[in-house]
């Protein structure tokens, strides 16, 4: 592992542990050149399938994506990071579980917004108007007439 401060290397593990859901390892390191000590995390490399965009093009999964998206949603409401990173967490790992190789990025946004329903309807419209890209002033106001009236 290369040491950060020196780019020396070799550096030897002094400490190893599980973190999170046990599905990461802490490793905290000392450089052998410079002494100095540093923090690595480690897990699996995930195989996640490609997503197609609306438009054509394909790109990977970027969980960091959906988080930035649903931290601007939430933004002032009671809706704790915890709950965002366990939102993400499952649309990640229905992805993986899906086994296929690309998925429609509206079929991710689709279960994000269902998520988001369930959780707190003003950061799902928020989302919502973002995501469908209302032409106008009316089709919001369906969106809400849908949530009052609990159909949504």
């Amino acid at each position: 592992m290369k040491c950060p401060f020196c780019s020396h290397a070799e550096s030897k593990v002094i400490d190893s542990r599980e973190s999170g859901e046990g599905d990461i390892i802490r490793r905290r390191r000392e450089c052998e050149s410079c002494q100095k000590r540093y923090t690595t995390y480690e897990r699996v490399e995930e195989i996640l399938p490609m997503i197609a965009k609306k438009d054509g093009r394909r790109e990977p999964f970027d969980r960091l994506k959906i988080i930035g998206g649903l931290k601007k949603a939430c933004e002032k409401r009671p809706v704790s990071t915890e709950t965002i990173e366990k939102m993400v967490d499952g649309i990640e790992r229905e992805l993986q579980e899906s086994g296929e190789k690309e998925v429609p990025s509206s079929r991710i946004g689709q279960r994000v917004m269902n998520a988001l329903h369930r959780i707190d309807p003003v950061a799902y419209v928020r989302f919502a108007s973002v995501y469908r890209s209302f032409k106008d002033v009316n089709e919001f106001m369906e969106e809400l007439k849908g949530i009052v009236e609990g159909k949504k």
